[in-house]
């Protein structure tokens, strides 16, 4: 007995208006019927541009279920470049599984599972994408506070360089060692510190010159000192001022 394919296509239809209700829309019923099924990932929202969203176009063929319908993709949001190949190529794939059977319920359930998958896989990239940004900022601030990282060859190079800079710092102060030893007056010029211990001294004593004792002891053998005295000056003549 011959299929009455026609029947079996309308009935499919009538079928597919009771699940899918507003989302199906019959464009043709001659020849065969021509309709579009919407599907879109449950996040899909037109004014925040998230989520994926495609028309599915059926066109029933003289034979179908036996043959393939005609398959067309159009009204595709937020698809990157290749999603619409990549899913026409999937429903191809599930045709050849269901050839015989009344299939647009499998293939309109695959394809919406299809979108599911990439929407997750859109999701994922892009939390990689942010958390690999978060790492990136969190590692240039890290570094705004921390020296270089020392490993064994950067220990090394610096150990080599610090004992170069450590043997000509020792060769420099044997070289003054060896030297003659600086004199009072050597070591005055060479620390001005020294030119003002007179007046820390005294500062420390009262911070007034008045508060030093002298030591009158010290100035009494001024007689024992053997002094020049006037009347050996030739040219000394009291009361005239000196030439």
């Amino acid at each position: 007995m011959d299929r009455n394919y026609k029947d079996d296509q309308i009935n499919e239809v009538e079928a597919l208006e009771s699940i899918y209700c507003d989302d199906i829309e019959v464009l043709q019923t001659e020849p065969f019927h021509k309709f579009k099924i919407t599907i879109a990932t449950e996040e899909y929202n037109s004014e925040e541009e998230s989520g994926l969203v495609c028309g599915l176009i059926f066109t029933y063929t003289a034979k179908y279920p036996d043959e393939a319908p005609i398959v067309e993709i159009e009204a595709a949001a937020n698809f990157e470049e290749d999603y619409e190949h990549r899913l026409l190529e999937h429903i191809k794939s599930t045709i050849q599984e269901n050839i015989g059977m009344e299939m647009i319920f499998s293939l309109v359930s695959s394809a919406q599972e299809w979108l599911n998958v990439r929407w997750d896989e859109h999701k994922s990239a892009e939390e990689s994408e942010r958390a690999e940004q978060l790492k990136e900022q969190e590692e240039a601030e890290r570094k705004k506070f921390e020296g270089t990282r020392v490993n064994v060859e950067t220990f090394m190079n610096w150990k080599i360089k610090f004992d170069e800079e450590m043997c000509i710092t020792a060769k420099k102060e044997k070289a003054l060692s060896d030297g003659k030893k600086l004199t009072g007056k050597e070591l005055f010029l060479r620390d001005n510190t020294l030119n003002e211990s007179d007046i820390k001294f005294l500062l420390e004593a009262g911070d007034s010159v008045e508060n030093v004792k002298i030591d009158e002891s010290l100035f009494q053998n001024l007689e024992d000192l053997e002094l020049e005295s006037e009347d050996e000056d030739e040219d000394y003549v009291p009361g005239k001022d000196s030439d």
